[in-house]
């Protein structure tokens, strides 16, 4: 008797499968709880492998679980390919917290374009912030020389992509400088997903549609809410790979999209603690991403890009 067939395989949404390599909390939204959700909710197939499984983020007091090593990656990858199981459109990784890790997940690249060679590889390139890094330093150099030229779009942060270039990004110039510079390392797409410049947040995204050719490149404002929240960059990470791929050829519209989002969610989470009396800017806040799910599907575009000239 025959196997029945895997439906995302024989009969795949219009949108695409994504493996998706990130952390795992039981309790809150942060990496794969924070991506995998909206990506469903845009239509994607999404299979999620947990980098790490923790009770709760690590800005609690305390928190208990485990962490995956590169041959326990391995061997996941290994059981899916021998079910025929590991075609994916896309790759989404987030947090690495180890070198011998993410030179596996470079191994799972390769094996993955082996199988699909148009495989779009999306990786938030999550090293630290407001100077600030806290991964292990030799990290930087791997995702620098190794992660970077097989990416099809990046997304780091001010910080973040300060390491990856090797010069401050000091002035908006300095970060469409940056752009320039990785879209020559690799990745046709990035979008530095948060700048801060006197007293001024925003985002510069850029796409080199072909190689050796000027790119396109844009930033959009976005407002400064009065909190820390955990799951920003993981959430806007998937946003970017689910609106970049429903829209291939304008990196702003799919930007502008997912900046309304994110915002949204932002806003409605803010709200929600103040309705508790919570002091928003005492702690850390966990996403309502659930409560959000209508602005995760629909967003209203409030967040309008501006393209350079």
């Amino acid at each position: 008797m025959a196997p029945p067939p895997i439906l995302s395989l024989a009969l795949p949404s219009e949108t695409g499968r994504v493996l998706s390599i990130q952390s795992h909390t039981v309790q809150g939204y942060v990496g794969n709880k924070s991506a995998v959700f909206p990506l469903q909710l845009l239509g994607y197939d999404v299979d999620p492998i947990n980098s790490v499984q923790f009770s709760n983020h690590t800005g609690y007091p305390t928190f208990k679980g485990q962490v995956l090593n590169g041959d326990q990656l391995w061997d996941l990858i290994e059981g899916l390919e021998a079910n025929g199981l590991l075609y994916y459109t896309h790759l989404l990784t987030g947090y690495i917290g180890s070198v011998s890790f993410l030179q596996m997940v470079l191994k799972v690249v390769d094996k993955l374009r082996s199988i699909n060679p148009k495989l779009t590889y999306v990786c938030d390139p999550v090293l630290g912030d407001e100077g600030k890094i806290y991964v292990p330093q030799e990290l930087v150099a791997v995702y620098r020389e190794k992660v970077v030229p097989v990416a099809s779009m990046l997304t780091p942060n001010q910080f973040e992509a300060e390491l990856l270039v090797g010069f401050r990004i000091e002035t908006e110039q300095d970060g469409r400088k940056a752009c320039d510079f990785l879209h020559a390392a690799g990745p046709s797409k990035v979008v530095i997903t948060s700048l801060n410049m006197s007293g001024s947040l925003f985002i510069i995204g850029s796409h080199q549609k072909e190689k050796d050719q000027g790119s396109v490149q844009f930033r959009i404002s976005v407002s400064k809410i009065p909190a820390y929240f955990t799951g920003t960059g993981d959430l806007m990470t998937a946003l970017l790979l689910g609106w970049s791929n429903k829209y291939p050829d304008d990196l702003k519209k799919a930007a502008e999209l997912s900046v309304s989002s994110l915002q949204a969610v932002l806003m409605r989470t803010l709200e929600d603690y103040k309705k508790t009396g919570h002091d928003c800017e005492s702690s850390s806040l966990e996403i309502r991403l659930v409560q959000s799910q209508d602005d995760i599907r629909n967003p209203e575009t409030k967040y309008n890009g501006e393209l350079y000239t």
